[in-house]
């Protein structure tokens, strides 16, 4: 994609290179043209970038060069990125939502507590079929942001089966007790790194589908885990 921002602050042809150059170094940017004369920038990215991004790395706020977007609506292009990068979660959450509710259906009531344990099951099962494919890459990946993976690197090895078999237990309701106490440690476990990679604002793979997708740490993250956090812990109360 191209857009083209308006960029004050050039005076010469230096300045011209200067900014030319800090933006080609950017991840994903493919070729940038500007200039002073007509106070522009025309930069071609392989995904859209955050408007922050572009002026943090050309000053910051306090820069003499100022980019803003006059040409394109920057708040949408900013949620259709989120929603390309983040498609695979998206379409995953979707799918087990669309497939637990039908079930629900199919039994002419809604029983909450069994469209949580069918929900977990589908979570667990996909989220480990993912990590499979790739069981070297996700515990690399892993070990970059979780507490016990940085100290026991086969940590991640074994956390891919945890979640297989947390998935069969809720499929098949084998010791529902248990498999939410399980639940509820490994996943505050969990949370725990993914939140201080988040709060850090570390720039690093997010690990929860494994090496197969390239999707970055953010709050969804957070979400993910928190989801199945908050439903074993709502099933233990209510035994």
């Amino acid at each position: 994609m191209t857009h083209i921002y308006q960029l004050t602050g050039m005076t010469c042809s230096g300045c011209e290179a200067k900014v030319k150059s800090k933006l080609l170094s950017m991840p994903d940017v493919t070729s940038v043209d500007v200039s002073k004369d007509t106070n522009t920038a025309t930069i071609s990215m392989d995904k859209h970038i955050r408007l922050d991004a572009f002026q943090e790395v050309i000053g910051g706020a306090a820069s003499k060069y100022q980019i803003s977007a006059t040409q394109h609506n920057e708040a949408a292009e900013q949620a259709k990125s989120w929603v390309e990068t983040y498609k695979p979660i998206l379409l995953i959450f979707g799918y087990i939502t669309a497939s637990t509710l039908l079930i629900q259906s199919a039994n002419g009531s809604f029983n909450v507590m069994q469209w949580m344990q069918h929900f977990m099951a589908g979570f667990f099962l996909i989220f480990s079929f993912f990590k499979l494919l790739n069981l070297t890459g996700f515990a690399e990946s892993y070990a970059m942001y979780d507490v016990v993976a940085k100290q026991f690197k086969t940590w991640g090895f074994i956390y891919v089966f945890i979640e297989l078999g947390l998935g069969l237990a809720y499929l098949t309701n084998f010791e529902p007790f248990v498999i939410n106490i399980i639940t509820l440690v490994v996943m505050t476990v969990s949370i725990i790194g993914v939140s201080q990679s988040v709060l850090n604002k570390k720039k690093i793979q997010c690990a929860c589908l494994g090496a197969v997708f390239n999707l970055p740490m953010s709050t969804i993250t957070i979400i993910e885990d928190a989801l199945m956090i908050a439903m074993s812990a709502v099933m233990l109360i209510s035994m």
